[in-house]
């Protein structure tokens, strides 16, 4: 599987964080595996659990997200991990427009594991919540350092701000399942 280079922000550097990957380590009939790798992870803030379930802005600390552009339209679907366990999916129409809570009939797993540099957050989301297409592909994430300071990775940035919204940042490709 092709391991992804995540790039921060220019307008939000890191401070301690040196590198972030991402990957896709595995795919089966039931779920999608991911993975992110954050090198530098000393100064890392990690959301405590928090419970499974839905919960809106977890982007606001530490949190993985992927974004699926289905082939041929404008519409995706965004799904945001928590290290605190907590997780939510949204439909959009169009950029930014349209926003629905994604039906998912199971939860994604979340689990977050911290070395002394480096600190690897692997998600697996339910196939069956996923887009039965290919796709363009988008996995980012907010890093929220001690003291409050956060930045903002992905694939390619479009903008003078962060906006994983941006088709800039769907630069990869998640292949429709097999047999689909």
């Amino acid at each position: 599987m092709e391991t992804y280079r995540l790039h921060p922000h220019s307008a939000h550097p890191p401070l301690a964080v040196a590198k972030v990957e991402s990957r896709v380590i595995g795919r089966d009939d039931n779920w999608l595996r991911l993975r992110w790798r954050i090198e530098g992870s000393g100064r890392l803030v990690v959301p405590p659990f928090a419970g499974k379930g839905r919960a809106d802005d977890l982007w606001q600390t530490t949190c993985f997200e992927l974004f699926l552009q289905p082939d041929g339209g404008q519409a995706y679907c965004e799904f945001n991990l928590s290290p605190s366990e907590r997780w939510n999916a949204y439909d959009f129409t169009a950029r930014r427009e349209g926003m629905t809570e994604r039906p998912m009939p199971r939860e994604p797993g979340c689990t977050m594991r911290l070395g002394s540099s480096f600190a690897i957050f692997d998600a697996a989301v339910p196939t069956v919540g996923l887009p039965q297409e290919g796709c363009a592909m988008a996995p980012t994430c907010v890093i929220e350092e001690i003291g409050g300071h956060k930045s903002y990775w992905a694939l390619a940035h479009g903008g003078e701000q962060p906006d994983f919204h941006d088709p800039a940042c769907f630069t990869a490709r998640l292949a429709a399942p097999s047999g689909a």
